[in-house]
């Protein structure tokens, strides 16, 4: 697995545009993380060493086979 590190926009339609086309043969499934900043402070931090061992760890668990079905993420969480 690969990971590529790009910005983007959700639109209005909740569709993910990315500032930069991907040079990857398609058509392809792939793994996305959004990670969501508050406006008011958002900043660029291309040095931001948590979000590169988060993206470490997703890729190691994704080689392993450790993955959560997305019907499965909401069990038993009352969220009420």
């Amino acid at each position: 697995m690969k990971a590529y590190e790009v910005m983007g926009t959700l639109n209005d339609q909740k569709q993910l545009l990315l500032d930069e086309q991907l040079l990857v043969e398609t058509p392809t499934r792939v793994k996305v993380i959004i990670l969501l900043q508050d406006e008011s402070n958002f900043e660029f931090d291309d040095d931001n060493e948590e979000i590169k061992k988060s993206i470490k760890i997703a890729l190691e668990e994704a080689r392993e086979g450790k993955r959560m079905p997305i019907e499965q993420l909401w069990e038993g969480v009352d969220a009420r």
